[in-house]
């Protein structure tokens, strides 16, 4: 369902897209490759008086990285196609390799700021780092429903994804449906 027309009239100014895509690998490991593409919907100044010309990239940056079977990261790679300061934006791209040893599901966010927070990062490169967490669940959400690792049956240990969010909190009514074990009513002044 498509959000509501507005009600009054707007001009388009600037438009974001951002892109994942994961792939299994022969050597049994996962790749998320994502992108950060910004244009203006209009011209604009830049320095030596050249103009930017609208639709072209203001940023255009990729992502990689390579995941274990525990979301463990064992190798990225950053790269600029386009930035508004060109080489002093791209310089930090190397940096991003000390995204290397964290964990998309363990503190990853916070992870991502301690090492990139202000001047020692990229904003849109750290940005672009942050939506690779639900894009790696999703990813492998498909693996372990093929290999028949689903962990709608188990019973040991409560899915990592239950309580996660409003759909899915314990008391509501898809994990009664779909994950009955792990169903807790909400309690209400001391009744169920």
């Amino acid at each position: 369902m498509p959000l509501p027309p507005p009600s009054v009239a707007r001009e388009p100014l600037h438009t974001r897209t951002i892109t994942v895509q994961s792939f299994a690998r022969e050597d049994g490991l996962w790749d998320l490759e994502a992108s950060l593409l910004d244009v203006k919907s209009y011209d604009f100044p830049i320095r030596n008086g050249q103009t930017h010309k609208a639709g072209d990239p203001v940023h255009l940056m990729h992502l990689r990285v390579t995941i274990d079977s525990s979301f463990a990261i064992v190798d990225a790679v950053a790269v600029y196609d386009a930035a508004p300061y060109q080489d002093n934006c791209s310089s930090i791209s190397d940096a991003y390799r000390k995204l290397v040893g964290l964990n998309l599901l363990k503190q990853f966010r916070q992870g991502v700021k301690e090492r990139f927070g202000r001047s020692a990062g990229c904003t849109h490169m750290s940005e672009l780092a942050l939506v690779l967490p639900t894009a790696a669940v999703q990813t492998m959400a498909g693996r372990r429903r093929s290999s028949g690792e689903s962990e709608i049956y188990r019973t040991d240990k409560q899915p990592f994804h239950l309580d996660g969010c409003h759909a899915l909190r314990l008391s509501g009514p898809v994990v009664e449906e779909f994950y009955p074990v792990w169903y807790r009513p909400k309690v209400t002044d001391g009744v169920e």
